[in-house]
């Protein structure tokens, strides 16, 4: 029977195995690791009596390397994690500039602006992002400071040339800053913006919002609150070939002025209407809108006359039959028409093609 090891060796591999040799007096030179020696017999003589086994492979346990977390997704290259490279070295530095930039662009625009101080490379890399520019965050401990606000969005939209991802405007007193306001939407136009809410605030929303926003072509949305609108002629000049998502909130506006602008909007698939207290009486005639949602107003009518792609229609909050007052829909034209309401007997008539319900 066989001894136990007496010795262990390892393979050219550098695997283990041991060594086993049977009763005294056997000898002989041990075979090749990892193979079984033939069996004896008359011409193999005594060594034939050695048989290797080999002992279970050695698997040293797996680490698991620490997260990259949000790096990890931003393919930080190689040269950041070297363990070669000193500590005291910029291992941001070492990153390509369109990392950097992705970087920058989502920092707050406050942030953002004082990365340009560093070096003459993140000046070039601060100028050359597409910044998100919140005005609510520009001064978060003193929101009042309508003046301050001010400047501080004069401030970025001068110096930034764009163009500009997203602009939210809700903390400024805009009828003090009028003057303000259009250079404002002059340096957007110019530059280029794709998201814009412009709030005045607080009340009244009678302040006349300047035509220059109807210029305004790279916009894909948009959200206007507690304004005025221009005059028709105003209008007319609208041209928001990307628009696809607009929000009119609380704004003053003469009948046919939503129609103009959805007439100026070739892509437009969601319209929102909210706080309209003036009698709307909507007429949509539209090849790309999906969604039309009309909240907390007072509605005369809405009429769908040719709108081939329109999914849904909401209606919410309207005027209820206490008012003396009830708002007719009429579908003329919507075949992929299939969310509708919210309908009330007494509020609401319904007219699809010839029937009135």
């Amino acid at each position: 029977s066989l001894g136990k090891p007496q010795t262990l060796a390892a393979d050219h591999h550098g695997r283990p195995y041991a060594v086993h040799q049977l009763g005294p007096g056997d000898g002989g030179r041990p075979a090749a690791p990892g193979l079984r020696p033939p069996r004896a017999g008359p011409r193999h003589g005594a060594a034939a009596h050695l048989h290797l086994h080999r002992a279970p492979p050695h698997r040293p346990a797996r680490l698991r390397r620490p997260p990259r977390r949000i790096f990890s997704r931003l393919l930080i290259t190689e040269a950041a994690h070297d363990p070669a490279i000193p500590t005291s070295v910029d291992r941001i530095g070492v990153l390509p500039d369109a990392l950097l930039r992705r970087i920058v662009s989502r920092l707050p625009i406050a942030d953002a602006a004082r990365t340009a101080v560093l070096a003459s490379r993140w000046r070039r890399l601060w100028l050359s992002t597409e910044p998100v520019l919140i005005d609510a965050f520009l001064r978060p401990d003193d929101h009042a400071n309508s003046p301050a606000i001010a400047a501080a969005v004069s401030g970025i939209l001068e110096a930034h040339p764009g163009p500009f991802r997203r602009v939210h405007l809700t903390r400024c007193r805009m009828g003090a800053h009028q003057a303000q306001l259009a250079r404002w939407l002059q340096l957007l136009a110019a530059k280029g913006v794709r998201e814009l809410v412009l709030v005045n605030r607080p009340w009244p929303c009678d302040v006349p919002l300047p035509d220059t926003l109807f210029t305004i072509s790279s916009l894909v949305r948009l959200y206007i609150g507690l304004w005025k609108l221009p005059d028709t002629a105003g209008l007319r000049g609208a041209s928001f070939p990307n628009l696809r998502e607009l929000g009119i909130c609380t704004v003053v506006m003469e009948q046919g002025d939503v129609e103009t602008i959805v007439a100026s909007s070739p892509v437009l698939e969601v319209l929102s209407i909210q706080g309209s207290h003036k009698g709307l009486r909507l007429r949509l005639v539209s090849q790309s809108l999906r969604c039309v949602q009309i909240c907390s107003s007072v509605v005369e009518n809405v009429t769908v006359v040719k709108a081939p792609c329109l999914e849904r229609l909401i209606l919410q909050g309207g005027r209820h039959a206490a008012s003396g007052m009830c708002t007719m829909v009429s579908i003329l034209d919507a075949p992929k028409l299939h969310f509708f309401g919210f309908l009330g007997p007494g509020n609401h008539v319904l007219g699809i093609g010839g029937t009135v319900i």
